[in-house]
């Protein structure tokens, strides 16, 4: 071997030991996941779906699509206030939990949002 080439590969092995493009470590692990965005259809007098599984950092729209106001209330956690016809309103999660989600107006609308 020449010493050219000695030189050249011992670049290579340095290269990759620091993290280079094939080398596995940080370089090469996952992005972390993107935040989503999810949707809660208020219709019917209902919130559809009733059930919502979602991430820490997800966002969920509540979109009414009824005729009358109504709200999207979790106690002690957050209150959209009122959601008129044709409006939405939207909240960021950001700590782990199931909440309870309830219309002010009509408390037999219930929901729950599960946050991993």
């Amino acid at each position: 071997m020449n010493a050219v080439a000695r030189i050249v590969g011992g670049l290579l092995v340095t290269f990759a030991s620091l993290g280079g493009a094939n080398a596995a470590g940080p370089a090469a692990s996952a992005p972390p996941s993107k935040a989503g965005t999810h949707t809660v259809l208020i219709e019917n007098l209902r919130f559809v779906p009733e059930t919502l599984e979602i991430r820490r950092g997800d966002t969920v729209v509540w979109e009414n699509r009824d005729l009358v106001p109504h709200t999207a209330t979790a106690e002690g956690r957050f209150d959209s206030g009122n959601i008129a016809p044709k409006a939405s309103w939207r909240h960021r999660f950001d700590a782990a939990g199931t909440l309870a989600v309830v219309c002010r107006y009509h408390p037999t609308m219930k929901a729950q949002v599960v946050v991993r």
